[in-house]
């Protein structure tokens, strides 16, 4: 079993670096931040319950704290939690994403997904109901750009001629990525274009059905079995043992938006706590 820790850096919170430098040094096997340009002031309703917490507009950018990350870093992976595709354009992000794993040595994970608050994303141009579709393409287009010299792409919503661009991923053929979603037509998305299936483990209770479904799905498709990790277990014996009984490969923990001097408590709990279960 893997374990990530995840937080959202803000001005306030232990910074990108010192998390990574500290997860690194505790036997954690990746770092993970979160992406919201902004929050419109009339948002869609929080999908977690209640108030939407304010580090959701406080968040810093996320390719900028996972650069921070790398810095300070030799060997943990730094991971997406998750990017927000339909608000990037596909030829900025998939040169963001493999200059990261040139500046890593290739750790960079890259997870994704379409995001929840409609706004939000109407902001950036994109369709709340097309933009699933959007998503695809845009990751389709970057395996391409990632994956060739000369790359193109012809869509509905992507439409590019030729292109150069460099440089390219050290992970071949590119970074993993992880498909943040857990909707009723994530799976097949995940077989679709994915490498890892992501889903927030709190908001599901029927993980033995999806997870049979995912593999029969892979199967059709002529893949291989699909890994997926558990984000958002909580940090105790009884739910790492549940997430590992189901076949999880990762299990990611939700840190506070919060100084040093209260983050790093809890990653030394949660080290002690992943010791007996860890292989990073």
């Amino acid at each position: 079993m893997k374990f990530g820790a995840h937080l959202f850096p803000t001005d306030y919170s232990i910074s990108p670096g010192q998390l990574a430098k500290n997860a690194e040094e505790r036997g954690f096997e990746s770092v993970w931040f979160p992406e919201h340009s902004h929050i419109p002031v009339d948002h869609t309703p929080f999908p977690g319950g209640g108030d939407l917490p304010n580090r959701y507009a406080e968040t810093l950018d996320l390719f900028v704290a996972m650069g921070a990350a790398v810095a300070t870093t030799e060997r943990i992976n730094v991971g997406s939690g998750v990017a927000l595709i339909p608000q990037r354009h596909p030829i900025n992000t998939a040169k963001a994403v493999a200059s990261l794993d040139q500046l890593s040595g290739g750790r960079i994970l890259f997870g994704v997904g379409a995001g929840w608050n409609r706004p939000e994303m109407e902001n950036h141009g994109s369709h709340p109901v097309t933009r699933w579709k959007l998503m695809r393409e845009r990751i389709e287009a970057m395996q391409a750009i990632w994956t060739n010299q000369q790359a193109e792409y012809h869509g509905d919503f992507v439409d590019f001629d030729r292109l150069m661009q460099w440089p390219k991923p050290i992970q071949q053929p590119h970074p993993p990525i992880l498909l943040g979603n857990a909707g009723p037509r994530a799976l097949q998305r995940a077989v679709r274009y994915a490498d890892e299936w992501m889903p927030i483990v709190g908001r599901m209770n029927n993980f033995d059905t999806r997870l049979k479904e995912l593999e029969q799905l892979a199967e059709q498709a002529g893949r291989d079995p699909i890994p997926f990790t558990a984000f958002g277990t909580q940090p105790n014996e009884e739910a790492i043992e549940q997430m590992a009984g189901l076949g999880a490969t990762r299990c990611i923990f939700m840190l506070p938006a919060a100084p040093s001097e209260e983050v790093l408590p809890l990653l030394d709990r949660q080290a002690k706590l992943i010791e007996q279960f860890s292989d990073a």
